[in-house]
């Protein structure tokens, strides 16, 4: 589905799965390189759920790319199966959940679960984010298998280029059932600058299987053991 880069537009309760021929994204908004404002009238995109795989065998590299400015996300769950029907690392394939490229996008109740590269990527400038919640993929079936010069990717990914970002309440975890010794780098990653703000993170363990080794960027961490302890870091930077 295609929304074009106009005002007002109302994307809500909906459910898009993902079939077995590969789909680049299930929900554009807008079209790339989009630079209209659209701050008295945005477009939203609300309850709108995102399923690749668990009831059936299903493919998307994207989820949801949002190109247009001003766009409000109130509540959208991504989700690259871990059970059901049509669940395996080389049969649901999905490399992200969301990717922002408008400036002045907000969220609100992001949940974006098990992709198998960095799951949110946000290019635009002046984004919001409030309340993220995120599990790594459960399957990767080894450290190079997930990722080859790199210990794994990133929940929340902010884009080197962005300049100015605020986020607060975000969480993420890893259940790395298929190989319990990878190790995730960090759960959030982001440039170091002053415009570029997070709040209230964590990132937690279940039950000791794999590690994230830092909260965000080398900061925080490492989230381990089998006491299931989250690492929790006030603010950054």
């Amino acid at each position: 589905m295609t929304v074009a880069d106009v005002d007002g537009v109302k994307v809500a309760g909906l459910l898009f799965d993902a079939g077995t021929v590969n789909s680049d994204t299930l929900l554009t908004i807008g079209a790339a390189g989009s630079t209209a404002g659209h701050a008295a009238n945005p477009t939203t995109v609300q309850d709108v759920f995102f399923r690749i795989g668990g009831a059936g065998p299903g493919k998307a590299t994207n989820s949801l790319v949002v190109n247009s400015n001003n766009t409000i996300i109130d509540h959208i769950w991504a989700w690259r199966a871990d059970h059901g029907a049509g669940v395996g690392w080389t049969v649901n394939t999905a490399d992200t959940g969301l990717i922002v490229n408008g400036n002045n996008v907000s969220a609100y109740g992001l949940f974006v679960e098990h992709y198998q590269k960095d799951e949110v990527i946000w290019n635009g400038q002046g984004g919001r984010t409030i309340f993220f919640q995120n599990e790594m993929p459960y399957d990767p079936p080894s450290q190079s298998a997930w990722r080859t010069g790199a210990r794994g990717y990133a929940a929340y990914k902010v884009a080197d280029t962005v300049t100015t970002h605020e986020a607060w309440g975000m969480g993420s975890y890893c259940n790395f059932t298929a190989d319990p010794s990878i190790v995730a780098e960090h759960g959030f990653e982001t440039p170091v600058t002053a415009g570029v703000k997070f709040h209230d993170l964590l990132t937690v363990s279940l039950g000791g299987k794999g590690t994230i080794a830092h909260v965000i960027n080398t900061t925080g961490g490492p989230a381990q053991g089998t006491s299931t302890v989250p690492v929790y870091l006030v603010s950054f930077p």
